[in-house]
């Protein structure tokens, strides 16, 4: 080989070679954000324990969800029922983050705002962040022939319209509905998906596209539902209404909590709405809600990346509890079933239906955690156990006689499996004073021990109470 050829090679070689090391350094993770989702149906007491860790966090973000969720907070014995806020809001030191993944009901922001500000909420409006990518649950007048069961309020979302539509025509069709909130949730998220959505952006953009928008995806709903009449000018008013309102609270989203994520140290803490079983992929499937309730909506729902994720905490009530309709393998339809509903006072905070009540199942808390990875568990409600001689926990599944390793997707499967029990001893005393784990009766803390030992993730709270101070921290 000449002396030419071998120099081209050489440099050939070179060119090629991997170097060891790159030539951008890898880049920070940052800021971590503590993420509180429910284990089961929803209710389970995740408002109390974002409340617990709100009291030291400077972000508290809602990532999907809307106006759906409800959570209750008991503050010096004031309590507070939030929807669409972050509940971590009650803490004035905090700045609350409504991602983009939630959907937004503006006249319902606003008077959920001014219904806890008489009860003490201070400042709200100077510490509330909205992405701009938030999508908007529209509104129309009240159309009596659509939802003639509905009272006449003077205004009337329609995607609330279109829910109960759908809703209608289901019982219709099928014998059944979904037993959905009617809060618009569902029609809305539908439209994003078929991309003729509003968003936030759109709102505070130029008023006259946005009109445009709004004309199509009205005109859109009218050709499903004729019947349904939209004052489109009436409505597009108050829409303008709210840019002023809104114009210091509205920003990038994505850029936000960039900022917030690779800033100074912060303690960022997310508040999951509904549950696991109630997510859109995981959940019981069709009676479920409309967005992911479980811990990959954190990241698509307020525009972050997966190793920015921390610890993950999963609520459990100390039972099960479930509104409306779908499959339900531990209830119970006696004595306890009526017992856990009237002592655990089980109505719903958005709906105010009456809760379903059974056994707790460890089946469902087990397939929970195997999508979420809970890092720990906050169990809530054990004082409502304290007056049974025995407490069953479900802890198999079985179809035909056979014992399943999974939890069932199909809806028909999972109606008829037959739960497998362990029977607990109960304690038979009062548990709603007591404030450390070490105080708590035997049988209390064994069967504490028997949910740990049983899932294989440590419970780090236990609450006995309504009240901030009835959650006792194990570690």
């Amino acid at each position: 080989m000449s002396e030419s050829r071998r120099k081209d090679a050489a440099q050939n070689g070179a060119a090629h070679s991997t170097s060891t090391e790159p030539h951008v350094a890898r880049p920070n993770v940052g800021n971590r954000v503590t993420v509180v989702l429910g284990a089961q149906w929803g209710d389970e007491g995740k408002g109390k324990v974002v409340d617990l860790l709100a009291q030291d966090a400077d972000i508290v973000c809602r990532c999907q969800g809307g106006n759906n969720a409800g959570h209750t907070v008991v503050v010096d014995s004031v309590e507070y029922d939030f929807h669409l806020l972050p509940s971590g809001i009650i803490n004035p030191k905090v700045t609350a983050f409504i991602g983009n993944g939630v959907v937004i009901h503006l006249p319902g922001l606003f008077e959920e705002a001014e219904k806890n500000m008489r009860k003490g909420l201070v400042g709200w409006d100077k510490r509330l962040i909205i992405s701009d990518r938030a999508h908007i649950v529209s509104e129309v007048p009240n159309c009596p022939v659509i939802c003639p069961s509905l009272p006449p309020p003077t205004v009337f979302d329609f995607h609330q319209a279109v829910d109960g539509v759908q809703e209608q025509q289901r019982q219709e069709q099928a014998g059944k509905n979904l037993g959905t909130t009617k809060k618009g949730i569902g029609p809305v998220y539908s439209a994003k998906a078929a991309r003729s959505g509003l968003r936030i952006c759109d709102l505070m953009s130029d008023f006259t596209q946005f009109s445009e928008r709004f004309k199509v995806l009205a005109s859109q709903y009218q050709s499903m539902y004729p019947t349904l009449e939209i004052d489109i000018d009436g409505e597009l008013c108050k829409l303008k209404d709210y840019v002023e309102k809104l114009k210091h609270m509205v920003k990038d989203g994505v850029f936000y909590m960039y900022e917030a994520l690779h800033g100074p140290p912060k303690k960022i803490l997310v508040e999951g709405a509904n549950a696991a079983l109630l997510d859109i992929d995981f959940g019981t499937y069709p009676f479920v809600t409309s967005s992911n309730c479980t811990v990959g909506g954190v990241c698509t729902g307020l525009g972050m990346p997966p190793q920015n994720v921390g610890e993950v905490y999963g609520v459990v009530k100390a039972y099960t509890t479930r509104v409306g309709i779908g499959a339900f393998p531990s209830e119970q339809f006696n004595d306890v079933g009526e017992l856990l509903q009237t002592r655990g006072k089980e109505v719903g905070v958005t709906t105010g239906r009456k809760r379903r009540c059974g056994w707790l199942d460890l089946v469902l808390i087990k397939y929970a955690h195997m999508i979420n990875g809970f890092t720990a568990l906050a169990l809530t409600k054990l004082d409502i156990l304290d007056v049974l001689p025995e407490i069953k926990v479900g802890v198999s599944y079985s179809v035909d006689g056979e014992n399943i390793p999974n939890f069932p997707a199909n809806q028909e499967v999972l109606q008829s499996v037959e739960v497998q029990y362990a029977t607990l001893p109960g304690w038979n005393s009062d548990t709603s004073a007591i404030r450390t784990f070490d105080e708590l009766p035997e049988n209390a803390q064994k069967y504490v021990r028997y949910i740990e030992e049983h899932l294989g993730v440590p419970v780090k709270w236990i609450g006995v109470g309504k009240s901030r101070e009835s959650m006792i921290q194990i570690f």
